[in-house]
């Protein structure tokens, strides 16, 4: 699936409608861009954007929030509680999927750069994309606010990273950065408010002091008292979920809770959060309880269940969970294929276009191959006749299931690259700028066109050790099912591998990347015709 990037910007106003609308619109009309909320404050005087998008679509959409702020924010006259310095205040950007805070970090210099370069306003960069220590921290860099900043641009410590070193009085200056999702998580305690803060000194990172740090990296966390449902709260930030994510803090609280005789009742996600962190959670539970659970439904209503995440207000994942709140949206772009009937399918395979080719078919016979496999497990597993073999089953039902999603994605994503091959091509070469632009676009597509076929090679030889497995133990009224889904695969990697090779021939073989793919692809291509044979055997002699 494509990268997808979150961005959050703060402007400095909370309070004029027309701004706000102003700024919204900017966002929502940029091609890519789907603003997912809008939360002004009118004490702060201060609203923020949430949107997401593929890189490139986010920098577009933030260029043209900060356009709008430029022209309609005057921080002469603007005042509110929240710290700041700008305009548009702070910029961050988040990782969500298919994408790292590595390369995150770079994207907010690039749109830094851009964003110096255009208004020709101070750009001060933060967070992960900040490599100096001293400006890390928003606070540090703040200090003083908007009034003290024409000041402080005069101190070569504070010269901006990108734009002028001057004083701007109606734009004042930005933040960009780059940082992990922050899951605002409460966990809900039936005691006081001193207790709830009592256990969040003893969970959050910073603990009580420096001698007394919390049991659990990048978080933050404070107890109160919530008074509409009667009953305190263990409120923490989750900085970075993959260090520490919702079920580690929920554990941890149970644990403490008990200690003091308390009881805890559900938790609450404030805001959005990424379905990464409630399958994170899943796979928990399911490892600690030892069950076996598939699909990515069941594994979200397990989490909602076990959080107690519905204990305030309903939990509606379609609503709560970014990818599923743009997911109709992305449809079109990731999903294009899958979601085309068979019937619809096959006659654009037959039809004069190159799209959906042989890579296409490839990965989508690897799918099927899977999924035979997947439904030949699922047919022995929980069945009274062959229960002494669930345990075996278990150990390879997963794999098949998780495989053929994947393969599946990567129907479109074939096309997808394939697409973004022949948009290379076509740029304009008319200058020598223009030139290395197409050239490095082309080569770039082109890694992608041999990258998608190799995946689905891996992807399906990654299956051989379970299907041997599976062909020992299987319910033997599905042993046609088996064998066609042993030769998809076989039939996968042989369409893949052909793709890589076409592709191969118009790329510098002395990149390393690609000569180790080749090789690679070669040593996959040989083996699976070895694993087919004998697998198929294997099925065969099973009385």
């Amino acid at each position: 699936m494509s990268s997808l990037v979150e961005c959050v910007p703060n402007f400095s106003e909370g309070r004029c409608k027309d701004v706000i609308d102003a700024i919204s619109n900017a966002i929502s009309q940029t091609k890519g861009c789907y603003l997912l909320d809008v939360d002004p404050g009118t004490s702060t005087n201060r609203t923020v954007y949430t949107f997401v998008g593929e890189p490139d679509a986010v920098i577009n959409g933030a260029l043209a929030a900060a356009r709008v702020a430029h022209n309609l924010i005057d921080m002469q006259t603007q005042k509110g509680e929240h710290p700041r310095i700008g305009a548009m205040d702070v910029c961050p950007f988040i990782p969500i999927r298919n994408i790292s805070i590595e390369e995150c970090a770079v994207l907010s210099k690039k749109f830094g750069r851009l964003l110096g370069e255009e208004l020709g306003v101070p750009v001060f960069l933060y967070g992960e994309s900040q490599p100096l220590e001293y400006r890390k921290e928003l606070s540090s860099i703040r200090q003083g606010e908007y009034e003290a900043l024409e000041e402080r641009l005069k101190d070569p410590k504070m010269k901006p990273d990108f734009g002028p070193a001057e004083f701007k009085p109606k734009y004042g200056a930005s933040c960009v950065g780059a940082r992990n999702f922050l899951i605002a998580y409460n966990i809900n305690i039936l005691g006081t408010k001193e207790q709830a803060h009592r256990i969040a000194l003893n969970i959050r990172e910073q603990g009580r002091s420096e001698k007394e740090p919390g049991r659990c990296q990048k978080v933050k966390g404070i107890g109160w008292w919530l008074e509409e449902e009667n009953m305190a709260q263990i409120s923490m930030n989750l900085i970075d979920f993959k260090t520490t994510n919702l079920h580690n803090v929920f554990e941890e609280c149970v644990k403490d809770a008990k200690e003091l005789k308390l009881a805890t009742c559900g938790s609450q996600i404030v805001g959005l959060i990424p379905l990464e962190s409630i399958l994170m959670a899943a796979e928990y539970y399911i490892q600690k309880e030892n069950l076996m659970i598939l699909e990515e439904e069941n594994k979200v209503k397990l989490v909602i269940e076990r959080l107690g995440l519905s204990s305030i207000t309903k939990f509606n994942p379609n609503e709560r969970i970014i990818e599923y709140i743009i997911k109709e949206r992305l449809v079109n772009e990731d999903e294009k294929y899958q979601n085309l009937s068979l019937k619809d399918f096959t006659n654009l395979v037959g039809a004069r276009s190159s799209l959906p080719g042989g890579g296409c078919v490839s990965a989508l016979v690897g799918a099927l191959g899977s999924s035979l496999s997947c439904m030949s497990a699922l047919l022995t597993y929980g069945n009274r006749k062959f229960e002494m073999l669930d345990p075996h089953v278990r150990q390879v039902l997963p794999s098949f299931y998780n495989s053929y999603h994947e393969l599946l994605k990567l129907v479109d994503q074939d096309a997808i690259a394939f697409n973004s091959y022949v948009t290379a091509r076509r740029l304009p070469s008319k200058t020598s700028e223009a030139q290395k632009i197409k050239c490095e676009k082309i080569d770039q597509a082109l890694f992608r066109c041999i990258e998608v076929p190799y995946t689905v090679m891996k992807r399906s030889h990654e299956l051989w050790p379970f299907l041997r497995k599976l062909a020992t133990i299987f319910n033997t009224e599905t042993r046609s099912d088996l064998q066609v889904g042993v030769k998809c695969l076989e039939t996968a990697i042989f369409g893949a591998y052909a793709n890589v090779e076409i592709n191969l021939k118009d790329t510098d073989l002395s990149d390393s990347r690609l000569a180790d793919l080749s090789a690679d692809a070669k040593r996959i291509l040989t083996e699976s015709k070895k694993e087919t044979e004998e697998i198929l055997k294997i099925i065969n002699e099973r009385n």
